[in-house]
């Protein structure tokens, strides 16, 4: 008994995560979705009838909390908080790496081109954003006794992932990640120094 092939939604879902991911919201058409995902085209619009950015937004919203709970599995169940960050952002150089720096946070591509130009995606990934700032926050807070700082570690920590990324991407080299992973750390064992 063979596996089971995931259905043509989910194909079209995960083709069209994976080409938005590398190839940014405008440089990804619904012919290259359909011709990743094995799905024939019209079944693009029969379960996205809004198109590209209605499948955009669809996989905003579906990679972005997937994507948080990974790194919050890499995280969750720490007692060292500081190992825990280290390795986290060491798995990700590892992980970007072995894509061949094609894969690094699902949604920052479409973020960043979206932005001004397209208010239903920018909302989009805001609103992922700051629920990656408040998962962040609950973690923090275990550590931390002040809201204020838990905020600013977990905005920190995104940012310095996600600028890393683009970093890493761009010289095709895990070490701006490893620098990143480092600050945080340095960061985050400051903030719970003063709070102890």
């Amino acid at each position: 008994m063979g596996t089971a092939q995931p259905d043509t939604r989910t194909r079209i879902r995960e083709a069209a995560a994976m080409l938005f991911r590398r190839n940014g919201f405008p440089g990804t058409g619904l012919k290259s979705i359909a011709a990743e995902s094995g799905a024939p085209f019209g079944s693009i619009y029969h379960f996205f009838p809004g198109g590209k950015e209605q499948l955009a937004e669809d996989t905003i919203r579906t990679t972005g909390p997937e994507y948080m709970r990974l790194v919050l599995s890499l995280i969750e169940e720490a007692t060292d908080p500081l190992e825990a960050l280290g390795e986290a952002f060491d798995a990700a150089a590892a992980t970007l790496a072995a894509t061949d720096y094609a894969d690094a946070c699902p949604i920052a591509t479409m973020a960043l081109e979206v932005a001004s130009t397209n208010e239903r995606l920018r909302i989009a990934t805001a609103e992922v954003f700051a629920d990656w700032v408040e998962v962040g926050i609950r973690w923090f807070a275990r550590w931390v006794d002040d809201p204020a700082t838990a905020r600013e570690l977990a905005q920190s920590m995104i940012m310095l992932l996600e600028g890393a990324f683009l970093l890493s991407r761009a010289a095709r080299d895990p070490e701006p990640i490893h620098a990143a992973g480092r600050s945080m750390v340095a960061l985050t064992r400051t903030a719970i120094e003063r709070s102890a």
